[in-house]
């Protein structure tokens, strides 16, 4: 990150500059986020958001599976037009959002809460706790969230991270949430090297 750059410029400049094989964040398939998504059986109207999730193609994949109601909120604007330049006609089924998550006022609540690897970039504490008090507002139904693992990164993109595990997330979302279930996968990135997640679905209690 370049000195005195803001999130936004920096995630701007990413997106602007790099393509999809140049960053180590890339799934052709999102295949553990689809696996706890469909282990949750919502119907195809189920209000779900994808926080972080810039030009990733869970939102692809949740549209042919006939998911109608899909907001995808990202702080940069130009990885939110890259997904919807790949989507052509289909993106304006979806609602997009340019928001710095820790800002982000939601104008609904939500069946499904969904982040990939967003959550692991606020390091302040004042951050974690207005994105867990913002879920906890908000989300209705479920919570599908990923991070690096103890045994992942502890830099994405040039920036530092916040490494999780199972205790961990667990709680920050307690009481409010029960775990329904956490795996470590691994993620092999574009350029061949590993990076192990950390995969939770959480289900709303009160």
């Amino acid at each position: 990150m370049i000195p005195n750059e803001s999130a936004k410029e920096h995630w701007d400049r990413v997106y602007a500059s790099k393509d999809p094989q140049e960053v180590s964040w890339t799934q052709e398939i999102p295949a553990p986020s689809l696996e706890l998504i469909h282990a949750l059986q919502l119907p195809h109207s189920a209000s779900i958001i994808d926080i972080g999730g810039g030009d990733s193609k869970l939102v692809d994949h949740l549209l042919e599976e006939g998911f109608h109601n899909i907001t995808v909120l990202d702080i940069s604007i130009n990885a939110l037009e890259k997904a919807q330049k790949r989507l052509g006609e289909k993106a304006g089924l979806v609602k997009w959002i340019v928001s710095d998550i820790t800002h982000f006022e939601p104008p609904t609540k939500y069946d499904l809460w969904h982040d990939r690897a967003a959550f692991h970039f606020l390091t302040e504490s004042n951050q974690v706790e207005k994105y867990i008090c913002t879920i906890k507002k908000s989300v209705t139904g479920y919570l599908v969230l990923s991070t690096f693992s103890t045994s992942g990164p502890l830099k994405c993109s040039g920036l530092p991270i916040i490494q999780y595990n199972e205790s961990n997330l667990n709680n920050l979302v307690r009481p409010d949430f029960e775990k329904l279930t956490c795996k470590q996968v691994d993620h092999t990135t574009p350029f061949g090297t590993i990076q192990n997640f950390l995969f939770c679905s959480f289900k709303r209690k009160c």
